[in-house]
């Protein structure tokens, strides 16, 4: 298959205006948050789990895409920050859902990624614990959400749209 040229979606100075006028106005209109979560397996097949200081229960590890940022480089960057997690092959991309529980305007990308832990994550004021845990041995307060995503990444149960 050959590549063909095409005229490029944003050229000269008058469409880049337009466009970020158009997007400034999108952010206040129609502003939505994005974020991203992982479920992070090691070589043993075990899922890598957090417990945060400000809202009980277990959970993926992730957080929100910055302005200026990639959901690649969020992905990494909340990986490496909530468990010294350095992905071992490229991730996988398994759903995007709604998440109403937060705002009325999030969405979450989750995905799949292998693993592995460069360092022990020391306890701080945001993580207050976590590890590596069976898939079928979860601790008691894992979160309602983070069991249905793992069912759903176990074939058990079919993708929600909502978080």
């Amino acid at each position: 298959m050959t590549q063909q040229q095409g005229r490029e979606e944003v050229s000269g100075p008058t469409t880049r205006f337009v466009l970020r006028i158009l997007h400034s106005y999108f952010a206040i209109s129609r502003g939505m948050t994005l974020g991203v979560r992982a479920a992070c397996f090691d070589e043993e097949g075990r899922i890598f789990l957090v417990r945060h200081s400000y809202v009980p229960g277990w959970y993926m590890p992730g957080g929100g895409v910055e302005r200026r940022e990639t959901v690649m480089q969020a992905l990494e960057k909340e990986l490496r920050e909530e468990g010294n997690l350095v992905m071992t092959e490229p991730p996988q991309l398994f759903h995007v859902y709604y998440n109403s529980t937060v705002s009325k305007r999030d969405h979450v990308l989750l995905y799949r990624a292998k693993v592995i832990q460069t360092a022990p994550r020391p306890a701080d004021r945001e993580i207050v614990e976590s590890g590596f845990f069976d898939p079928r041995d979860l601790p008691p307060d894992t979160t309602t959400a983070t069991r249905r995503r793992l069912a759903e990444l176990g074939g058990e149960a079919s993708p929600a749209d909502i978080w």
